[in-house]
């Protein structure tokens, strides 16, 4: 700690400012403890900088009209800094500052999303860090990419022909149901008064269609046969109340998913 404290005897004789003697010295320290992993060091970077901290924490929290306790998001933020110091570079007199910052905005957005606030939210061109991402691109990395890119490509147009091929092996209405509330988001209750159906059976024909779908796709890569079947239709368009609705609700219900799901369940 020697080398520190005669550290903030040369920035004194300098006249530097408050700001940035905090600014120095906090990199000075975060350098020792990145070197020593020192408890002294935390210490003394943890009184240096709570109080400057904290009113960053809670500037973002009013940001996002966020009603956390910006000191429990304080502790959220030195407990990264205490779990990351390898990836602190000191080349910068106010490397710390412009480091910590960004681990507060990182670490209040992550604290939004676990509430159930974050959504979709634009960050300010000054929330940026200023240190320029250092990576590391080689030649085999690039090829080891394109390569991983191309095998993603790839698998991801065969689950979209499974996915197709088994949505056309489905019964018309259970192709219409899904339609409706997957690709034209229909609420379930639009979708089944265009259907003429209950709710609560459109809810199970959109349950049992999915499923037939994800049963086939994972019996095909477990070198199976798909066995995707279409739903019975109901008999009649029109009759009687009750019958129909009976009908509409066991229409997708076959022998087959009844053996399904007892093996499920054996």
């Amino acid at each position: 700690m020697r080398r520190v404290v005669d550290a903030e005897g040369t920035v004194r004789e300098e006249g530097a400012g408050e700001e940035a003697r905090r600014d120095y010295l906090s990199t000075r320290l975060m350098e020792a403890f990145r070197q020593t992993r020192g408890r002294g060091c935390f210490g003394l970077l943890y009184e240096l900088n709570c109080q400057h901290l904290l009113v960053q924490v809670a500037g973002r929290l009013r940001r996002y009209a966020s009603k956390a306790d910006p000191r429990d998001v304080l502790q959220e933020v030195f407990f990264n800094i205490y779990r990351y110091p390898h990836r602190f570079n000191s080349e910068r007199e106010d490397a710390f500052r412009v480091w910590s910052a960004m681990i507060v905005r990182n670490t209040v957005l992550k604290h939004l999303r676990t509430l159930g606030r974050g959504g979709r939210s634009e960050v300010p061109f000054e929330d940026l860090s200023e240190q320029p991402e250092v990576r590391g691109d080689s030649p085999l990395s690039g090829a080891i990419e394109r390569e991983s890119r191309g095998e993603c490509a790839r698998v991801y147009l065969t689950y979209l022909h499974l996915y197709l091929k088994f949505y056309g092996m489905l019964s018309e209405r259970e192709r219409m149901a899904l339609q409706m509330v997957e690709v034209q988001e229909y609420s379930y209750r639009q979708a089944a008064d265009e259907l003429g159906i209950k709710l609560e059976n459109l809810k199970m024909v959109i349950f049992r269609s999915r499923r037939k779908i994800h049963r086939a796709m994972r019996r095909v890569f477990d070198g199976m046969s798909p066995d995707c079947r279409p739903a019975r239709e109901p008999r009649g368009a029109s009759g009687e109340a009750g019958r129909l609705d009976a009908a509409d609700a066991l229409g997708s219900v076959t022998l087959d998913d009844g053996l399904d799901d007892l093996a499920e369940v054996e």
